[in-house]
Formats: structure tokens, C-alpha cells, sequence
């Protein structure tokens, strides 16, 4: 928590993960997922495709996709590349590596898992990278 008021555009580069508000944060993307949607039910696509675009693009839309991914129950798992986003400093780099110019996917970890029948289902891991992508801009 920042401890002195300062005047003008915050510096975001200087934050510290354990240092975000995160009500600040959700408040900050529910506003807007409230924008979209009544942008939606009023028929301004404009306004919709700009809006979006403004979500996709804001640091606290990436913040909470980065949360999103590493603080849910597949956090431990990587994808192909095998890199995990565990500690504090990985997490705030990776909110500065996501970006929607040129994002193309990695091909899928394919894993088999039981299934009751005794056959087995294929299961595909993503990896951090992608799942924080597609929680991002969906």
C-alpha cells in the first residue's frame, strides 16, 4: 500500500505484487464489464469493441488475469514450456508480457486421465501464458 499522496498518473512500474489493491482492481474491471454489458444492451457495437479493447488493454485487466490463472487449482501445472508462475516477481512480469499484438498459442500438453469405464480421456494443458490470455480476452 502506497503510503504518500501523490499528484498525476500513478507509476505502475514500481509496484510490488503483495503491494495491489485488489478491490481497487476488481472494482475497476466490474465498472467496466458493467459498461460492456450495457453498452451491448443498448446495440453501440462501437462502444462494445471500445470498451473492450480499453479492458483488454488496462493494467488491472491483466493484474486480475494473472491472478486468475495463478491462484486457482491449476496453478501448479505448467503447459509445454513448463514454466510456472510462482513467486511474486514472475507474477508482475508476466502481467507486463501479456499483450494481444501478435499472441499466437503453444500447442497443448496432452496428458491421459482415468476415466470410471477404465478407458482413458485426453486432457490438454494450456500454458500459463494461454490461460492468463484466454481469461483475459474472453
Amino acid at each position: 500500500m502506497m503510503t504518500e499522496q501523490s499528484v498525476g498518473a500513478a507509476s505502475h512500474a514500481s509496484l510490488h505484487w503483495r503491494d495491489i489493491d485488489w478491490r481497487s482492481v476488481n472494482r475497476n474491471v466490474s465498472r467496466l464489464h458493467v459498461r460492456i454489458v450495457k453498452a451491448v444492451e443498448a446495440g453501440r457495437w462501437g462502444k462494445v469493441k471500445a470498451l473492450q479493447r480499453l479492458l483488454t488493454r488496462s493494467r488491472d485487466g491483466k493484474l486480475l488475469a494473472v491472478r486468475r490463472v495463478t491462484e486457482n487449482q491449476g496453478m501448479k501445472t505448467s503447459g509445454v514450456d513448463g514454466i510456472k508462475w510462482k513467486t511474486p516477481e514472475k507474477k508482475m512480469a508476466a502481467v507486463g508480457v501479456l499483450r494481444s499484438r501478435g499472441y499466437r498459442p503453444l500447442p497443448l500438453k496432452r496428458r491421459y486421465i482415468p476415466k470410471s469405464n477404465g478407458k482413458l480421456r485426453p486432457l490438454g494443458i494450456p500454458t500459463m501464458k494461454d490461460r492468463a490470455s484466454h481469461s483475459f480476452y474472453r
